[in-house]
């Protein structure tokens, strides 16, 4: 069967990665023979008045979202076109709390965390009671991540009280957590492509220069054989966002694997070049199982 495949990106975020990600999607779809076009999510435009619509005005049998535009993911939802990943994957992938929630709620282990307050906009002062709380449990040194970002960005390592206050007063205007920092992972992690209920391939990622591995940060990669457990751990935290794909990072704990991260839009160059794999195959075979399912 022919199946007509729609691949979505954003053309509004600045490097060549995002186009680039799509197009390695696209190329695996061609070459399973699919009908496949590449859109930009400002290409696409979504209409609601008393019904739902979209232009282009064609009906794609799938649409493969490389991007976090969860509206737009809805709206193809609501068409009944079945989307890859699902809004709400990408949804509680996009905001760590969420996911961290959803790690815990199927039992995963993940660093202690603790998530601020709400304060919608506020630059806010934390209580002393609130910070001796967030010290006593955590310790020093601690990870203070924001919600939301990429690439190991909005991640902050920070030593003492006074830094802490420091970078609460200077993100507290967006959603934060606070985490326990795992030291025995400093500079080193695993990033596990998952498809479906197999782990693709997986790179292990380390810097001498960051506490952070990721290699926008400095960090390099090797190829990585990873252990049934962590395999295991990976396949069941992307199941835990309702992920069809993912790239999980794991960390290495005193006591074993530490879910770190679930990334539901995560790039693939990357691990292409250090492992030779190329997951956009395994995305298209797993998106062709489902379609088969639905059918």
């Amino acid at each position: 069967m022919t199946y007509q495949g729609w691949i979505i990106y954003n053309g509004f975020l600045q490097g060549d990665s995002f186009y680039d990600f799509a197009h390695m999607i696209h190329d695996a779809a061609t070459d399973g023979n699919h009908q496949s076009t590449i859109y930009t999510n400002e290409q696409i435009i979504s209409v609601l008045d008393r019904s739902i619509s979209i232009y282009p005005n064609e009906r794609p049998d799938y649409i493969i979202c490389t991007d976090k535009d969860i509206y737009l993911a809805r709206q193809f939802e609501m068409l009944g076109i079945p989307v890859f990943n699902s809004s709400e994957a990408i949804a509680i992938s996009d905001d760590k709390i969420k996911t961290y929630q959803s790690l815990t709620k199927s039992k995963l282990p993940i660093p202690k965390t603790i998530f601020a307050p709400k304060t919608f906009g506020t630059n806010i002062n934390l209580s002393n009671i609130y910070i001796n709380h967030i010290i006593k449990n955590l310790f020093f040194p601690m990870i203070v991540k924001e919600a939301f970002g990429s690439f190991g960005e909005q991640v902050y390592l920070v030593h003492n009280e006074k830094q802490l206050r420091e970078k609460v007063q200077e993100i507290s205007d967006q959603p934060f957590l606070f985490q326990q920092f795992i030291d025995s992972s400093y500079g080193k992690d695993i990033r596990l492509q998952v498809v479906g209920d197999k782990v693709v391939t997986a790179m292990k990622r380390t810097t001498k220069h960051d506490f952070r591995a990721n290699v926008t940060s400095g960090g390099t990669m090797e190829l990585y054989e990873p252990t049934k457990e962590e395999m295991d751990l990976a396949i069941k935290a992307s199941q835990a966002v309702g992920a069809d794909f993912s790239g999980v990072d794991l960390l290495f704990g005193q006591n074993g694997p530490i879910v770190c991260e679930v990334n539901s839009n995560a790039h693939i160059r990357n691990i292409l070049n250090c492992t030779g794999v190329n997951a956009a195959y395994d995305i298209i075979a797993h998106v062709e199982r489902k379609l088969g399912e639905f059918h």
